[in-house]
């Protein structure tokens, strides 16, 4: 009789050990835990830590909070300004309620990525290749608004979208590069032309000055010669005064013209 108890206690033992092994669940800090029993939604979500579920009843599924970084595809699209484009992205999301996230969708991350694609190609049938290239936070605002509008009924929260890449083909790559270099030689053309009159303007100021002092413009002679003289050179450069030649000038104008001879009348021509 003691040993067919013994047995029973001991069956009774490891059938109870078996049980409590197949009850007892560990959910772990970054999940929350999700119980159906015989199919149906059963109590509220289970929080991290040790958690009992009934065995053979009870199925648990685990969900990650964690944020989830979810690249997307390279998307190839035509721009508002008919350009052809290729621009990819990334998605960071994470789950806000695991039940909905089990129950409102079959995959909510496949889900996520799909609709992410979707909204992509939207964007860049919206928008123009500069926006593309210059201006991502406004952009990356409506993309983040696009995918988040139906995911927050799944459970799931975005929380950023980013455009990584933007790939243009290489005619365009050609031909923005020459639009650039054509700028820039514009933009040097017209810094070029703005240096010549601001020094014309200070040379006519210059030229005033030195007309109202012609010692001045003796001065600056003299400096010049100085400047040459310093230099290692064999030639001597040896400025002449334009005022002498102004004076030479005058002195030839106010000289007397001499008179033309008389030309003898006819009959003189005859008589001789």
């Amino acid at each position: 009789m003691v040993p067919e108890l013994v047995t029973a206690a001991v069956v009774a033992g490891s059938a109870g050990i078996v049980y409590l092994a197949a009850a007892a669940k560990v959910v772990k800090q970054f999940e929350r835990g999700v119980v159906f029993r015989l199919g149906r939604l059963a109590g509220d979500v289970r929080e991290p830590g040790f958690t009992m579920i009934v065995p053979f009843v009870d199925r648990i599924n685990k969900v990650n909070m964690q944020i989830v970084t979810m690249p997307v595809p390279a998307q190839e699209g035509i721009t508002r300004d008919n350009v052809t484009v290729r621009v990819d992205a990334v998605v960071y999301f994470r789950v806000v309620d695991a039940a909905n996230a089990l129950v409102k969708v079959e995959d909510y991350k496949f889900a996520v990525s799909q609709m992410a694609q979707t909204s992509l190609r939207s964007i860049i049938g919206k928008s123009e290749l500069d926006d593309l290239l210059s201006n991502r936070e406004k952009l990356n605002e409506g993309l983040e608004l696009m995918i988040d509008s139906p995911a927050v009924g799944w459970g799931v929260q975005v929380d950023r979208v980013e455009i990584k890449d933007v790939s243009l083909p290489d005619a365009m790559k050609r031909s923005m590069a020459r639009q650039a270099e054509a700028d820039r030689e514009r933009r040097a053309r017209i810094i070029n032309a703005d240096a010549e009159l601001q020094a014309s303007k200070k040379l006519a100021e210059a030229a005033e000055q030195m007309a109202d002092q012609p010692a001045a413009l003796q001065l600056r002679l003299l400096q010049t010669v100085v400047a040459v003289a310093a230099e290692k050179n064999s030639t001597l450069v040896l400025p002449f005064p334009v005022e002498l030649l102004r004076f030479l000038e005058r002195a030839q104008e106010h000289q007397p013209q001499p008179s033309p001879a008389p030309t003898p009348s006819p009959d003189q021509q005859i008589e001789t």
